[in-house]
């Protein structure tokens, strides 16, 4: 497998070793704080029917996007479907044709976890996963994909690729070629279970037919935007019981965030450019505006109740010779407070791409 065919950056870029610690300690919070039982009774109301169901376990690679400012890191956006992990690997080992040695180990057992977890069966082990995503051939990422196939084929476990329609159901039970599903590694950007061609996987989740992951309850928990509002309302976060050094750590890090509909048209223009507008469950950067760049017609056309606004953190810079400077964020993958990787995007325009020449996941040098 050729890296130089993948977005992958030939710069490394350096990261303060102080800022990875907050990043480290946020990520952990987070975690922390998704386990909180007086913190899911608060979301419980706002949550769809598909995030109320708790399944016992959690989601597997989640992606925390950061952001570096004078004062230090600050948190973007969650994702529970990272991607991009397969690159940041490429990045340090571009001849590599898949995951080995210890990051292939701890990706294993994330997901031997989760499927344990979800029989409540230490011994329990998987027979067949299904990587799910609409139309996969077609994605970006479809190349990380095989890899993961790979990855459980080692193991001995049988792995598809596969668009939900070539999912079947029995008795509320999922089926592939005619092979139970016992579990799903779940890359489609539905994260709610709302799209009428997911309704066989979202009747199995529902009725804890199969293991999903990662699935509609820790999206709703951690990566719905709408989240980051609570997250940086210290006031909501008091009756939690969160420690001072943690409400300390959350101030610190995560930017002020509302919902747009909570400023008024006129109020919206004016202040439009201390804000990035996003919509609450978009993924991607897509309907991402820099408030900036934004025009009174595009601002009248978004969703006030479905968009969230968050203050603007422009990225760090990082300039290499006979180059432009790349606008530069840093991803940490994780499997709930466990660190699995970290890597770096390079890019130049609005918002973070992977189509920049020269730019892509890049190397991140610890200094």
């Amino acid at each position: 497998m050729n890296c130089c065919q993948f977005p992958i950056s030939p710069y490394p870029v350096e990261l303060p070793r102080n800022d990875l610690r907050v990043m480290v300690r946020l990520v952990r919070l987070l975690h922390k704080l998704s386990e909180n039982n007086a913190y899911q009774a608060l979301l419980e109301d706002s949550l769809p029917s598909t995030a109320q169901l708790n399944p016992g376990h959690h989601g597997v690679m989640m992606g925390y996007d950061f952001h570096l400012s004078e004062s230090g890191p600050k948190l973007i956006e969650v994702n529970t479907n990272a991607g991009g992990l397969w690159y940041a690997y490429l990045c340090a080992k571009p001849l590599a044709s898949g995951f080995a040695g210890r990051i292939a180990d701890r990706l294993l057992d994330s997901f031997l976890t989760e499927h344990a977890l979800f029989r409540q069966d230490k011994g329990a082990r998987p027979e067949t996963i299904v990587i799910l995503d609409s139309t996969p051939e077609s994605q970006f990422l479809y190349p990380e994909m095989q890899v993961f196939a790979d990855l459980f084929k080692q193991a001995g476990i049988d792995a598809f690729i596969a668009d939900p329609a070539r999912l079947s159901a029995k008795d509320g039970t999922l089926y592939i070629n005619n092979q139970r599903v016992d579990m799903i590694y779940n890359r489609h950007c539905d994260f709610y279970l709302q799209m009428p061609e997911l309704a066989m996987v979202r009747d199995a989740w529902l009725n804890a037919q199969v293991c999903l992951s990662p699935n509609p309850k820790v999206y709703g928990l951690l990566a719905d935007k709408r989240r980051m509002v609570l997250w940086s309302d210290p006031e909501k976060l008091k009756p939690l019981g969160l420690t001072m050094s943690e409400l300390e750590l959350l101030n610190q890090t995560i930017p002020p965030t509302q919902m747009l509909a909570s400023l008024a048209p006129e109020e919206a223009w004016h202040t439009r450019k201390h804000w990035v507008f996003k919509p609450d469950t978009g993924y991607a950067s897509r309907g991402v505006y820099v408030g900036k760049k934004l025009t009174t017609a595009k601002l009248a056309e978004l969703a006030t109740a479905n968009t969230v606004i968050q203050q603007w953190v422009p990225p760090s810079i990082s300039t290499f010779t006979d180059e432009l400077p790349f606008k530069t964020d840093f991803r940490l993958f994780a499997y709930r407070d466990r660190i699995l990787g970290i890597s770096a995007r390079l890019y130049q325009g609005q918002v973070t791409n992977l189509r920049t020449p020269h730019g892509g996941f890049a190397k991140v040098l610890i200094v």
